[in-house]
């Protein structure tokens, strides 16, 4: 089968298999867990039940992750052409598995693959929760030569549950981004310290906020306080002089309808903001309604107004104003 023609079965641009395929070249991939494995393994990843379902539902067997179809090796499962998974896709899981491997201890962007129509079928709508699933063990072992805490570890690969949750409630809206975004993951690029996600990069360490309780002045102090013991202690090697953030919530306008004493104006107050720029291929509008409300397609008027920051949102497009993404810095 040669790009031009798996391109056409997924129903993708033929330049993202080519990618796919010059960035997977020959290296090796890695397998998944055994099926019967799964449920723990799906727990202890945050998994939502329905989600869990779906994904043991798709399982890829051995002769799937193998690339060569043949009997199904568990007793009464479909055939692996009948559950979905077909040569171009088995072979996609294969390239897209090693791809990110191969990008192990990196800590920038990485789309596993391209953007498939998972309307497909289980197979299709979770192929990258299986690439993420069988690099978990790789990722594990590279924590494990870092010295980094098991609880840390789990804490941190923990947020493909948190990200499966939030696409199901955006009804699919949310993945493309965040099928990006989990490579960081089991990359050993990001770890969850507590309250806040640190990303390691050039010089800095990169926060991020995930959808994981309030936003307190003390929980923030004591994620923080982690990051600075942390690097120095499991990337020795690598020197950070500052945090940085990139963020809607360092949008300067929400004060304007915060108090001056609520957890994200006071999250605001540590950064010193760079000079405004817009984003390239950003829409910081669309970033906002994403994780306020979790859609992207329902009316202004129909949205949720329960929380002050639900009434700034909608108040503020409302009005024919725009949000800003926002990047700040202040010393380790």
């Amino acid at each position: 089968m040669d790009l031009d023609d798996i391109a056409a079965r997924l129903a993708v641009p033929v330049e993202e298999v080519e990618r796919v395929h010059r960035l997977a070249a020959d290296r090796p991939s890695a397998p998944l867990p055994a099926v019967t494995d799964a449920p723990a393994l799906l727990d202890r990843l945050g998994v939502p039940p329905d989600d869990a379902a779906e994904i043991i539902a798709g399982w890829p067997t051995p002769e799937i992750t193998a690339g060569r179809p043949g009997p199904e090796a568990i007793a009464g499962r479909p055939a692996p052409e009948a559950s979905g998974w077909t040569p171009e896709l088995r072979w996609l899981l294969d390239r897209s598995i090693a791809l990110v491997r191969a990008d192990l201890g990196g800590h920038g962007w990485l789309p596993p693959g391209p953007v498939l129509p998972r309307e497909r079928g289980p197979a299709w709508r979770h192929l990258y929760a299986y690439a993420y699933l069988a690099l978990v063990d790789v990722v594990l072992g590279y924590h494990r030569d870092h010295e980094v805490a098991e609880a840390v570890s789990w804490a941190t690969l923990a947020d493909l549950g948190r990200n499966l949750a939030i696409d199901r409630r955006m009804r699919g809206e949310g993945w493309p981004v965040m099928q990006s975004w989990l490579t960081l993951h089991v990359r050993g690029g990001l770890y969850q310290l507590g309250r806040l996600q640190h990303h390691r990069g050039d010089g800095a360490v990169e926060l991020h906020i995930p959808d994981a309780g309030p936003l307190t002045p003390e929980a923030v102090a004591d994620s923080l306080d982690q990051g600075r013991a942390f690097f120095p202690r499991h990337f020795p090697d690598e020197s950070y002089r500052e945090f940085v953030c990139g963020s809607w919530l360092l949008d300067p306008q929400l004060a304007e309808y915060l108090p001056a004493e609520s957890n994200i104006v006071r999250f605001q107050r540590r950064f010193e903001l760079e000079p405004y720029q817009p984003p390239e291929g950003l829409d910081p509008d669309v970033e906002v309604l994403r994780f306020v409300f979790r859609t992207l397609s329902t009316p202004l008027d129909r949205l949720p107004r329960r929380t002050a920051l639900q009434r700034a949102v909608v108040d503020h497009l409302a009005a024919g104003r725009h949000w800003h993404w926002r990047r700040g810095r202040f010393p380790l």
